[in-house]
C-alpha cells in the first residue's frame, strides 16, 4: 500500500486524492472530509478557501463539501446554553 503524502493543509493527501476518484459520492467525500479535518493540526477556516481555490472543480462533491465546511466554520454559534439564561 502506497503511503498518501500531502502539505500543511492536507497531511495525508486526502483531499487530492478525493480529486482523483471517478464516480466519488457526496457520502464519500463527507467520510474523507471528516478523516481530514480529524488529521488537520491547525485551523480548518484558514485551510479550507486555500483547498477550494487549489482544487475546487465546479460540479465534484468534495467541492460541495469543502463549501459547506466552509459555511459551518463562518457561521457564530450559540455559546452558553440552560447556565447563560437569566434566573429569576
Amino acid at each position: 500500500m502506497r503511503s498518501l503524502k500531502g502539505d500543511a493543509l492536507d497531511p495525508k493527501g486526502l483531499v487530492a486524492e478525493s480529486y482523483k476518484i471517478d464516480g466519488i459520492t457526496l457520502g464519500e467525500c463527507r467520510s474523507i472530509f471528516l478523516d481530514w479535518a480529524l488529521n488537520l493540526e491547525g485551523d480548518s477556516a484558514e485551510a479550507l478557501p486555500v483547498l477550494l481555490e487549489r482544487h475546487g472543480l465546479e460540479g465534484h462533491p468534495m467541492t460541495d463539501v469543502l463549501r459547506e465546511g466552509l459555511a459551518a466554520s463562518q457561521k457564530p454559534r450559540r455559546r452558553g446554553g440552560w447556565r447563560s439564561r437569566a434566573r429569576p
